[in-house]
């Protein structure tokens, strides 16, 4: 429980806008390398990639003319599709999500997607639709690797965490987080369902509620992120392009370990972490820490703020009442102000 009440104490570092060991390990090299599809469909894709090497599929997200790689209605769809083609392809037994910008794995949802939306339900719509795709990758047969090299967002992280296994640069770039509050709004493709039980209640409020971001090395303590690689030098390629193609290696020999049963994605949790979810499994201490959450949301944004209440509503609806209504709160919950009808995701 003390660990509970270090994590709620830092919500006193609710920001302004809501307040007003390394481990590599290398596969074996020369896979053959070849495109998952020939079809028309390929042709026309320009935000993501699939090549097969081996009896894995790499999927790469590339945004064009763009530093960073955004979760845009063309990204979306291209991923979608990519996901189907590599589900149906008997050859392929695993995949690895990455991105070919060094920088950025995804640093969240397109928010021009967002503001195109002319009405609540158009949003709740491409939350649910979110919500299903990442419900796929989660439960997917053929195990997923997220390989994370910069920053991974927002709906990036929401990706990230319905992945079965996450392998990240340690580099001070890499950042993983979910800064949705600081823009009023919350995670609407599940983050607010997986986040608290990946790496438990308080360290999840923690995280959503403040807005901050998680380098590397704290991610893999907190078991948000399950190995790390060390970023390479120079090279007869820059730094940050050998970093991303060791990092590639790396995922895709977790990938075939994961298919192959030789690597687990049961994560071991300490000591204080197992007391903390034995503490977090019964009701009534789940009650206490939603009553001093609130609390302290309350005295920091003197109720003029929803979003940190409505986080708050919608993770407690999720551990109380369960996945389904989780999910559907987390697409429905509206901006709490007067005569406005804003729903509030990613």
């Amino acid at each position: 429980m003390a660990a509970a009440v270090r994590a709620i104490g830092s919500l006193s570092r609710l920001p302004a806008a809501a307040r007003a060991g390394p481990t590599r390990h290398t596969p074996p090299r020369g896979y053959a390398c070849c495109n998952i599809s020939t079809s028309s469909a390929l042709q026309n894709r320009t935000h993501v990639s699939c090549d097969i090497k081996g009896d894995v599929a790499v999927v790469r997200f590339n945004t064009p003319n763009s530093k960073v790689n955004t979760l845009s209605k063309q990204l979306s769809a291209e991923f979608t599709d990519v996901m189907n083609e590599i589900w149906a392809n008997e050859a392929v037994r695993s995949a690895v999500l990455i991105s070919s910008k060094p920088g950025s794995f995804i640093a969240g949802a397109d928010l021009n997607m967002l503001e195109a939306c002319k009405t609540a339900q158009e949003v709740t719509q491409l939350s649910q639709d979110g919500q299903k795709m990442l419900e796929k990758i989660e439960h997917s047969p053929k195990p997923i690797v997220a390989a994370i090299s910069g920053s991974c967002l927002g709906g990036g992280l929401e990706v990230a965490i319905a992945c079965h296994y996450r392998v990240a640069t340690k580099d001070k770039k890499t950042v993983l987080g979910t800064p949705e509050v600081l823009l009023g709004l919350l995670p609407g493709a599940g983050g607010t369902q997986r986040l608290p039980k990946m790496v438990g209640l308080p360290a999840a409020f923690d995280m959503m509620l403040t807005g901050r971001n998680i380098r590397a090395d704290r991610a893999k303590k907190m078991g948000l992120v399950d190995q790390l690689v060390e970023p390479l030098g120079p090279g007869v390629k820059t730094p940050e392009a050998r970093t991303i193609e060791y990092l590639e290696e790396v995922a895709i020999g977790f990938a075939r370990g994961l298919a192959n049963k030789t690597v687990s994605a049961k994560r071991s949790r300490g000591l204080m972490q197992r007391l903390t979810d034995y503490a977090m499994a019964l009701p009534f201490m789940r009650q206490q820490v939603y009553k001093t959450v609130e609390s302290k949301v309350q005295k920091q944004t003197k109720g003029l703020y929803p979003a940190p209440l409505k986080i708050i509503e919608v993770v407690k609806t999720g551990l109380d009442q369960g996945n389904d209504a989780g999910y559907l709160i987390e697409s429905q919950v509206r901006r709490g102000d007067p005569g406005r009808d804003q729903v509030m995701v990613w």
